[in-house]
């Protein structure tokens, strides 16, 4: 029962010893931590930014899901981009390239899927943010057809 007489358990009141003995051995533990020799502390050093890849309006991506290909008409966009690797040399993911055949012309065409796989490459810093590396080279391999009259196996050259 407690002091008050209500009936409610009040645990016992700590003594001064527990407290005191606590306190010193936290202190030691702070000055022996403080002690250890510089050579064996490690130094955090701060992650560099990952290499990004620029899209159509100059706007940095990691593992897009999507990337429009074709800007200045949207008849070429790869979908559905499933990273295998994002690196500081290169990037490959799978996915399918999205691409319109224009017939009879592009506005009245149908889009058509073409299963591919994509590695971006040659890292260069990025004009606007030095410090940034950005993918400037881009790979393109059908796994099964590719869109006429494009190669099997195609690589071009990034946005700025």
């Amino acid at each position: 029962m407690d002091a008050a007489g209500d009936g409610a358990f009040a645990p016992p009141p700590r003594s001064r010893p527990r407290v005191r003995t606590a306190f010193l051995l936290c202190a030691a533990a702070a000055l022996a931590a403080g002690t250890v020799p510089a050579s064996a502390q490690t130094r955090v050093t701060p992650e560099p930014y990952p290499v990004v890849v620029l899209d159509c309006s100059a706007r940095a991506h990691i593992e897009p899901e999507d990337y429009l290909l074709a800007c200045g008409d949207g008849n070429s966009r790869l979908v559905r981009l499933q990273w295998d690797e994002w690196g500081s040399r290169s990037a490959t993911a799978t996915g399918t390239n999205m691409v319109n055949d224009c017939r009879p012309y592009c506005a009245a065409g149908r889009f058509h899927p073409y299963p591919v796989t994509v590695t971006l490459s040659n890292p260069k810093p990025w004009p606007d943010h030095p410090d940034v590396q950005r993918f400037t080279t881009i790979r393109l391999l059908y796994t099964d057809t590719a869109p006429a009259p494009v190669p099997k196996d195609v690589t071009f050259k990034l946005f700025p």
